[in-house]
């Protein structure tokens, strides 16, 4: 599938009914390629995302994988950035950063970097 010729105010339903009519594949079909639930794709389609924040990020970036579209179209779609890729050297001279703290400082660490995404993911609405 190529993913060109796509609107630059996409979004994803849109997306996901773009890759129906390219594919062929049901919303079943594609809730089972993502390892999602066919309900949590019924709910993209139909722009309802109820109390939750819309797809994690784990999930857009299977559905780009899976379908092959770059993950910025996926991303954009679906109204947020692309959150930036965490290389394993990385991960781990965080970790083990971390395993020097305090339990309470790890709390801490643990609060802000929730209070960081919470904020991207606010500023991506």
């Amino acid at each position: 599938m190529t993913a060109s010729h796509h609107a630059p105010d996409e979004d994803l339903s849109q997306l996901i009914v773009w890759i129906k009519d390219q594919t062929g594949d049901s919303e079943s079909a594609i809730a089972r390629r993502i390892g999602v639930s066919p309900a949590a794709v019924n709910q993209w389609v139909h722009r309802k995302r109820g109390a939750g924040r819309g797809p994690r990020p784990g999930n857009l970036r299977k559905l780009a994988t899976e379908y092959g579209i770059p993950e910025v179209r996926v991303f954009e779609a679906a109204g947020r950035t692309v959150p930036g890729e965490l290389a394993p050297d990385r991960k781990q001279r965080i970790m083990n950063d971390l395993e020097t703290l305090t339990a309470e400082q790890q709390r801490m660490i643990e609060m802000q970097i929730r209070a960081v995404a919470e904020g991207n993911r606010s500023a991506d609405s």
